[in-house]
Order: structure tokens, then sequence, then C-alpha cells
């Protein structure tokens, strides 16, 4: 749950989205059930280790009250396909909120936080979306998280992401080609592999998809 504010956390116009490869090959997939249903998102999400590690052990630091911040990382189109996918780097722990077991205040110091800090520790970089908990309450996005991500997330390849704690579950909302946001359907993300190949992944919601080996 959130103030309505008039403060937007996006891109700015000049921002453009880099050219690289998708990195499929060097990355674990993990479905949630609503994968390959309705129309696919319009952009895919790589969850770097470091970056999921670091959300889940915030989400467990307060199990009680609902905790988020910001994803940073890059917004990229594949060389080859043309595709879109974001990749998230590094998280930003929101300040100066206000919280509590249903509900959680971004203020406009929490806002202006996240600008100081993306333009002093990664000023390459974008805010590619936004992370919450829900404790004991699902993954899903209420009415005040879409209107917090309609209007401080507007980007198109801007996502959500949302943590239940408890139950150890997650998932990533994620827009749909025509720009529309299902907040009860959340996707599953590509694990970029940092650790020699041993997954970091706990949220029992997710199946790990077998990637098919070279050759076969």
């Amino acid at each position: 749950m959130t103030s309505r504010m008039n403060i937007r956390i996006s891109t700015p116009d000049e921002a453009r989205s880099r050219e690289a490869c998708m990195p499929v090959g060097n990355s674990k997939r993990w479905d949630s059930p609503y994968d390959g249903e309705g129309q696919p998102p319009v952009v895919q999400v790589f969850f770097t280790q470091p970056a999921y590690c670091r959300v889940y052990v915030h989400a467990a630091s307060e199990p009680n009250e609902e905790v988020g911040g910001a994803l940073v990382g890059q917004w990229c189109i594949d060389r080859d396909s043309r595709e879109q996918f974001v990749v998230v780097e590094h998280v930003m722990p929101a300040r100066y909120t206000r919280s509590g077991s249903v509900y959680l205040t971004f203020t406009q110091d929490t806002i202006l936080a996240f600008h100081r800090e993306l333009e002093k520790r990664y000023p390459n970089k974008k805010m590619v979306g936004w992370y919450h908990t829900h404790p004991r309450m699902g993954v899903f996005l209420s009415h005040y998280d879409t209107w917090l991500h309609s209007h401080f997330f507007p980007e198109a390849w801007q996502v959500a992401l949302v943590v239940e704690p408890h139950s150890s579950v997650g998932g990533f909302f994620v827009r749909q080609p025509t720009g529309m946001l299902n907040p009860t359907r959340y996707h599953g993300f590509y694990e970029l592999n940092g650790n020699f190949g041993k997954s970091a992944v706990r949220w029992h919601n997710l199946r790990a998809v077998e990637q098919p080996t070279e050759g076969a």
C-alpha cells in the first residue's frame, strides 16, 4: 500500500535500451504456474544470484512487516531476436518508509534516496523495477501496488517483484505487449548463474525448467 505522491520513479526520456545477447545459455529458467498462459510478457527477466539473495535476506529480515526497494540493472534488446529483457543486478532497499503487516508506504524521502543512490552507486544502470513483500498474503499486486507501479514505474519494461517470506514464494509482474498488467498472474525468471552451476533459488512456487543440452 502506498501514499499518492506526485513523484515518479522512472527512466529519463533519453534512456535507451542496450543491444546485447540474451544470456539464456548461462541461466537456469524458473517457471511460475502462469507462464505460458495468455499473452507473453513484454520482457524476460534475468535475476542475478547476488540480487536474488539480497532480496531474499531483506524479505526475511522483517517477516511480519512489509519491506521493499528498487531493482537496478540493465534494459536490453537481443541482437538477433530483438526480444526485450531486463537484468536485475542490484537492489536498493527502501529507506524512510512507513510500513506494517499489510502496507508499505514510499515517502518523498524514499524516492529522493533512490535517485541519489542510483546516481552515486550505479550511474550507468537503470531502475528496472521494484520489489516488496506480502507477509502471509500471497503473491499478487494490490490496488495500491498497481497504482504505484503505473505511476512510479511507467515504462513498459519495468517490472514488479512480490515475495511472501513465510511460505518462501515469489514472482514477477510484467506488462503484456498491450501495456496491460494482470495483478494476479506472476511470471518466473531466468536465474543468471554466478555460482558454478549451483542454484540459489528457494521459492517453492516456481518450477525449474530443464534446458536442452548442446548437440541434443
